[in-house]
């Protein structure tokens, strides 16, 4: 059976298709893309070249899994390391698109240090992408502008928008200084209103992503215990929960619990589902990771009414590392940063493929449709592909 299997799929190749059910796969396939049949991975033995990692191509490029990840990235598609600096993660959370992309920084910061939060210019990507030939992977370096914002921002980790043209970002608060969800004009002076600080008197635990629901515009955010697991917030007073927040009436409710560690959130361009990212596996006791707890995207359904998150099921497990800031396109497709890049499934939950940079991504954002920007830590890549972007803002 595998030798004929494989003779089939030769032959498939020199004729210039692999077909895989109803669907051909161009034996040419897009710059920088590989593609990674399933046949090869489903039967290893008992000695067979268990995973060390993915290929052995250079990042950052396209991992093709399912023939139709190739209308998500397109025949033309361009992946790009577009700023770097080996000496600090600059670029860990937060990104929101508004003409420039920002996002938070990791590096250097504790207990007795807030993050920055900075920006870089999409058409300063862009006039520097054209001084490139096409599709060579090349890196160029584009600067990053600090914000200055004020003390209540404090360790931002989420963000969403814009809103009303303002910046929507969650904190996870430091030291006694309360976890937050504020408004931010993204110009000088940068001036912050925040919306909400505590859940009936009691301070969250450490705030960690949201996102503005596509038809109600209420904000939908999760709480986790990170803050505590890094040793700059206090012992924790809530569960790990996800929360509702109305921005007129500032009502606040819990839509969903029992997680180990809710992370990304995000919802179907129709605002019907919902979907939750779980690393339960990341920071555990003593910092050990545990590979038997969660790394696992769950699927809800929103409420139509309450708007509370019903019939949770299992929407994709990751393979590696954990999911973190989620995305859904305008098609109903599901992107997570993961600990090699991005993933994308289908709204079945079938892995497509990946957009591969060989190391962690804690977040990402569509910068208007066709183009991705992957936060990676210590750099940034940007993603010229087909897809377009989901409903992100309202109204």
């Amino acid at each position: 059976m595998e030798s004929a299997l494989a003779i089939a799929i030769a032959s498939a190749l020199l004729q210039g298709m692999l077909v895989f059910g109803q669907v051909s796969v161009p034996k040419n396939l897009p710059p920088q893309s590989t593609f990674v049949d399933p046949h090869s991975f489903a039967v290893l033995g008992a000695n067979g070249p268990f995973r060390t990692s993915s290929t052995t191509d250079n990042p950052p490029f396209f991992q093709i899994f399912d023939p139709s990840f190739l209308e998500i990235i397109g025949p033309n598609p361009t992946f790009t390391e577009v700023a770097s600096n080996a000496t600090f993660a600059f670029a860990h959370e937060a990104p929101i698109f508004n003409t420039a992309m920002m996002g938070g920084a990791l590096g250097m910061s504790d207990l007795n240090h807030n993050n920055k939060y900075g920006k870089i210019s999409i058409a300063a990507v862009q006039a520097a992408l054209q001084g490139l030939k096409k599709n060579t992977g090349q890196a160029v370096n584009v600067p990053i502008t600090e914000l200055n914002l004020p003390d209540s921002i404090q360790m931002t980790n989420g963000g969403t928008g814009p809103l009303h043209g303002n910046l929507v970002l969650i904190n996870s608060g430091r030291g006694p200084l309360p976890p937050s969800i504020a408004l931010v004009n993204p110009k000088p002076p940068n001036n912050v209103t925040v919306l909400l600080d505590n859940f009936f008197g009691r301070q969250f635990n450490s705030l960690n992503d949201i996102k503005i629901h596509p038809i109600s515009g209420a904000l939908f955010f999760t709480d986790v215990t990170y803050g505590f697991i890094n040793a700059f917030r206090p012992p924790p007073l809530l569960p790990n929960q996800v929360y509702r927040l109305d921005p007129v009436t500032s009502a606040v409710r819990v839509v969903a619990t029992d997680f180990d560690k809710c992370n990304g959130i995000a919802f179907s361009p129709d605002g019907k589902l919902a979907y939750i990212a779980d690393t339960g596996a990341l920071g555990g006791v003593l910092f050990q990771n545990n590979q038997t707890e969660p790394t696992t995207l769950y699927e809800f359904d929103v409420d139509p009414k309450s708007q509370r998150f019903l019939n949770r099921r299992v929407f994709a497990y990751i393979d590696t590392g954990a999911p973190d800031g989620v995305q859904v396109d305008a098609r109903g497709n599901v992107y997570a940063a993961c600990g090699d890049g991005v993933h994308v499934w289908s709204p079945e939950g079938v892995l497509l493929g990946k957009f591969f940079i060989g190391s962690v991504s804690s977040n990402f954002i569509f910068a208007g449709d066709g183009q991705l920007v992957i936060l990676a830590e210590t750099k940034i890549f940007f993603a010229k592909i087909a897809a377009k972007e989901g409903k992100v803002a309202f109204p």
